[in-house]
């Protein structure tokens, strides 16, 4: 069975590629095939993958901004593996209101990152509320899941704090807490994801921690 997991938060900033890059690297060593939709004009996602290791398992990417090529048509573009068996979608910044609908349709798992800080709770508690009230996604349903991943965060802060206080008052699941550490952007340089790193160390134990507490709220049901 195919699923569809969408990475979305309208605040630019927020970790959605390295959240969507990471997701494709786990299921990628599960022999899951996972495709890798970028929609961002700025392609990082699709970046990091040219970047990747050729000895890495495979990894499906479609960049959808990239124009077409003389006589290939849009739905030839878009088509995935028939073995693909999970497509993470890496949505722009900015999305809204039917752009917004759009990127959720047909979604089975919808995962919002957001950041410890004053402006990020702000903006993603609007969006939470825009895609609750616009996509009418509910809360409890059965169909389309909905988590939150607090990300970059400092343990022992005032922003993270604040940023807990908001995630408690919404009533969707905390699935996942990501630390603030350069794990993250050495796994990036490399086309790589954390869980591809050969260096053990405590932070890094502690994030795939966390990531397999992720990986293990996603694939529920």
């Amino acid at each position: 069975m195919t699923r569809r997991i969408v990475v979305i938060n309208g605040k630019g900033g927020c970790g959605k590629t390295t959240v969507a890059t990471n997701l494709a690297v786990w299921y990628a060593h599960q022999g899951l095939y996972p495709a890798l939709f970028d929609h961002d004009p700025q392609t990082s996602s699709s970046r990091w993958l040219a970047s990747r290791p050729g000895t890495a398992p495979p990894i499906h990417g479609v960049s959808v901004q990239e124009r077409q090529s003389l006589g290939i048509t849009r739905s030839w573009q878009l088509r995935v593996p028939l073995e693909t068996r999970r497509v993470i979608n890496d949505t722009p910044a900015g999305v809204a209101g039917l752009e917004m609908v759009d990127h959720v349709q047909g979604a089975d798992v919808i995962l919002i990152p957001v950041l410890p800080s004053s402006i990020d709770i702000g903006a993603g508690a609007d969006f939470i509320r825009d895609l609750l009230l616009k996509a009418k996604i509910r809360r409890d349903s059965k169909s389309v899941r909905i988590g939150i991943i607090a990300n970059r965060t400092k343990e022992h802060t005032v922003a993270l704090q604040s940023l807990e206080r908001f995630l408690q008052s919404l009533n969707i699941p905390v699935v996942a807490r990501l630390r603030d550490t350069q794990n993250y952007l050495h796994a990036a340089e490399q086309g790589q994801g954390i869980a591809e790193l050969r260096h053990p160390s405590r932070s890094l134990e502690r994030e795939l921690k966390e990531w397999q507490r992720l990986l293990s709220w996603v694939e529920q049901g």
